[in-house]
């Protein structure tokens, strides 16, 4: 098969990271406030993107840009860096969202045809666990990580301190994002709820009416897991076989 008719967002295969020459630097930064009059959510969010692109952003890189709320201040300090010391950077977005910040912010875009080998991807999570799997995919915009991500020779995640859990679902309790093609919602609702129990809900609209349409066109399903999954390496290999899911780079990944 050529296609992959879900993409689930659990980072477990890029977590191998020795296998694909991938290298994972989680920074969740606690952030005791000092009378800045900030959210310290959104603090710890910039300290961690701040410290991220100042460790593994240097010059002459292809960069791939990550979706998602921390990854805009992670945009503004490579943009800052660029400027301050005349850096060669192009920058490969994820996501439409992803693009629009490389534009705003005047760094050099190109795309995965003419970058398909990048030193570098800066990305989000949605949530951490002790083994460092991942949750992607709050933003819906996990199928594109994945493949940008599969790409690169380093992986940095970066993260405040409210997504650290021990076990998955610990905090983050809206599920597992699964992006798949219309057509096959029902048929992959039952294939991964019957095999590996919990629950599925097809991701609605907020300001449209009808489903989340995600950048490729596709649904995104959000499976509820049942309690006290241990090895999501195993889940993930299941679901790719219980759901025709073309080849094994990374679908169960939570992302």
């Amino acid at each position: 098969l050529n296609f992959c008719m879900i993409s689930l967002s659990l980072f477990t295969d890029l977590l191998q990271s020795h296998k694909f020459g991938f290298s994972i630097v989680f920074r969740a930064l606690s952030v005791k406030m000092s009378g800045e009059n900030i959210n310290p959510i959104e603090t710890a969010k910039r300290k961690a993107a701040y410290q991220a692109v100042d460790e593994h952003v240097k010059g002459n890189m292809a960069l791939g840009i990550g979706s998602g709320s921390t990854i805009v201040y992670a945009v503004d300090r490579i943009a800052e860096k660029v400027k301050k010391e005349n850096l060669q950077i192009v920058c490969v977005p994820t996501s439409f969202q992803a693009q629009m910040l490389i534009v705003k912010n005047n760094l050099l875009l190109r795309n995965l045809d003419e970058c398909p080998e990048l030193d570098c991807v800066i990305d989000g999570a949605d949530e951490v666990d002790s083994k460092l799997t991942l949750i992607k995919g709050g933003g819906a915009c996990q199928t594109q990580e994945k493949i940008v991500a599969y790409n690169s020779k380093k992986v940095v995640i970066i993260a405040d301190y409210t997504k650290d859990s021990k076990q998955l679902g610990d905090n983050y309790k809206k599920g597992i994002p699964i992006e798949v093609i219309p057509f096959a919602r029902v048929a992959v609702e039952k294939k991964i709820v019957s095999r590996s129990g919990g629950s599925m809900e097809l991701r609605m609209g907020k300001m449209k009416a009808g489903p989340v349409i995600t950048d490729n066109g596709n649904f995104v399903l959000d499976w509820k897991f049942p309690a006290g999954i241990q090895d999501w390496e195993k889940v993930n290999k299941e679901i790719k076989i219980d759901t025709w899911c073309s080849r094994d780079w990374f679908v169960c990944q939570h992302g």
